[in-house]
């Protein structure tokens, strides 16, 4: 039980810093691009969720064709319903990461009609 009210005490001192959503038209590939970010009192990145959604390119969970998140303990990757963990450096390369890889789903993106 303890266990759980440190866990919220924790999450009671993070400040949701960024959620934006940015929709990608259709003719420019279609999809959307997700980012949420948390930070503690010092800013430090303390959780994150970073995800492409195309129903065109993934029907399956819920459209999300490539995401990487912190959620459930421990930092992870989606692609395509597959989940695997991956090696945790910073918040940076992980979004660094992620934007690359996004370019080049969205490259292919543009050429599905």
């Amino acid at each position: 039980m303890k266990r759980k009210k440190d866990a919220r005490k924790k999450r009671s001192s993070e400040v949701l810093l960024l959620d934006e959503v940015f929709s990608i038209h259709r003719k420019k590939g279609n999809g959307i691009i997700r980012r949420q970010v948390w930070v503690n009192s010092v800013e430090e990145v303390t959780r994150y969720s970073l995800a492409y959604i195309n129903h065109r390119l993934f029907h399956g969970d819920n459209g999300r064709v490539l995401g990487y998140d912190n959620a459930h303990g421990y930092h992870h990757k989606h692609y395509m319903g597959k989940v695997e963990p991956i090696a945790f450096i910073s918040f940076e390369k992980v979004e660094k990461k992620f934007q690359s890889e996004f370019e080049v789903l969205h490259a292919e993106a543009k050429k599905v009609k």
